[in-house]
């Protein structure tokens, strides 16, 4: 699975700006009811604090990869954002997120989601990946650095 059949480019925010992990998680959820993939952002928000009461999906090194499964999609999909200034996101390192990959999964899907989780966690733990997604000017130098590292890997 390559990141691009996940994440398409108008899908990436360059500059969240949220302090906290429920802050960040709205907004995630308001841009994907935005962008007309979810009818209810409510029940995704619910969703997505019920996966963040088992443990936080902020993994540690400024990377946070919260998930769900909805009935409300057909297809796995992907939000990548970029937050300057850093969200408290009760990290397992207690470091500020910087990099947030929101995965939505149907709610039959099994494999495909699990596959999904683990290409990002890896992608993302490139420093290389991490800084120059730090230095890029938009969003579209962000897809594309984030391509480009995705293509290094089998």
């Amino acid at each position: 699975m390559k990141i691009s059949e996940i994440l398409k480019k108008d899908f990436i925010i360059e500059n969240l700006t949220a302090s906290t992990k429920e802050e960040a998680l709205k907004g995630l959820c308001r841009f994907i009811s935005e962008k007309n993939v979810i009818p209810d952002q409510e029940v995704l928000f619910q969703s997505l604090l019920e996966r963040e009461e088992l443990g936080s999906t902020g993994i540690g090194e400024n990377v946070a990869i919260p998930h769900a499964k909805s009935d409300m999609i057909d297809r796995l999909i992907a939000v990548f954002v970029r937050s300057i200034e850093g969200i408290d996101f009760d990290s397992l390192d207690q470091k500020p997120v910087h990099f947030i990959c929101l995965l939505l999964a149907p709610s039959h899907s099994t494999g495909h989601h699990l596959k999904a989780l683990a290409r990002v966690s890896r992608l993302l733990k490139s420093q290389t990946l991490r800084d120059g997604i730090l230095n890029a000017k938009d969003s579209n130098q962000i897809y594309e650095v984030l391509l480009e590292e995705d293509s290094k890997f089998i």
